[in-house]
């Protein structure tokens, strides 16, 4: 791979939205959140497992954040004769800075937290959220300001996001690996890209909790989640778009990740 490759990553999107749909309650362990994330359930129900908050039940209705760096455990639930339908958004660091950055200072950022449908009626941020992203007409200035009024009502209410600090290592690679996930990365080539030895990064993985290779097919299998949840995209094309060299390769290692089969996200298993 070319140093202009390995260089260039192409700039993220302030704000990401992404309508999650899921056929058949599945388990997904240790995914991982390399941004803040809320996912807005509006039918069926999530369950989550923290390793330092232990179980969390999310409801239709409720808004679940997840603050950057989460490495979770979760169960999507449909519900009778209808999917698990939910509405991702990611945020980038710096509108997450924009808002709890002085705020932080007096106050403890609380881990995964769940606003409630009620009292809070958290929908009405994710339609101030999509109003805005879906309005061409908006100056960009306008449209980033009203991307921080929902952070700020979180704010007032008392819920309290991590912001941004030096990435860590996983975070890091993640985010390369995202800027091509069928390159056949090498951990050569990603040492030297981050400006350090290979036996640096290989150690700074491993306080991470994960090594190279696992990260690698991780983050692919992960993306591969996401695009069956959120897409139409085929199968096959998944597979070759996240890195796999065959669609049965692809659902081989889903399998075995996540103990179901990738068709069967979209189509209740029978």
């Amino acid at each position: 791979m070319s140093d202009e490759k390995v260089q260039s990553t192409a700039a993220e999107p302030k704000v990401s939205i992404l309508p999650i749909s899921q056929a058949t309650t599945a388990t997904f362990t240790d995914l991982y959140f390399r941004l803040t994330f809320f996912f807005f359930i509006q039918t069926g129900s999530k369950r989550v497992l923290s390793p330092t908050q232990g179980e969390l039940i999310g409801q239709a209705g409720d808004l679940i954040i997840f603050p950057p760096g989460s490495m979770v455990t979760m169960e999507n639930r449909p519900v009778l004769d209808d999917r698990y339908r939910a509405v991702g958004v990611s945020f980038s660091d710096d509108l997450i800075d924009a808002v709890f950055a002085d705020h932080q200072l007096h106050t403890v950022p609380k881990g995964i937290q769940i606003v409630r449908a009620e009292p809070d009626h958290p929908s009405n941020l994710l339609d101030l959220i999509t109003a805005t992203l879906a309005d061409d007409a908006l100056p960009p200035s306008i449209q980033q300001h009203r991307l921080l009024e929902p952070l700020i009502w979180l704010r007032d209410k008392g819920y309290q996001l991590p912001t941004h600090s030096e990435e860590r290592p996983l975070s890091r690679l993640r985010r390369l690996i995202e800027t091509d996930l069928s390159h056949p990365w090498r951990i050569s080539e990603v040492a030297s890209h981050f400006a350090m030895s290979e036996a640096t990064l290989r150690r700074l993985l491993v306080k991470s909790g994960q090594g190279f290779a696992k990260t690698l097919l991780n983050t692919r299998l992960e993306h591969g989640l996401s695009m069956l949840q959120t897409t139409n995209v085929p199968v096959s094309q998944i597979a070759l778009d996240c890195g796999f060299k065959t669609p049965s390769h692809f659902s081989d290692a889903f399998r075995k990740r996540f103990e179901i089969r990738p068709k069967d996200i979209r189509t209740a298993a029978t």
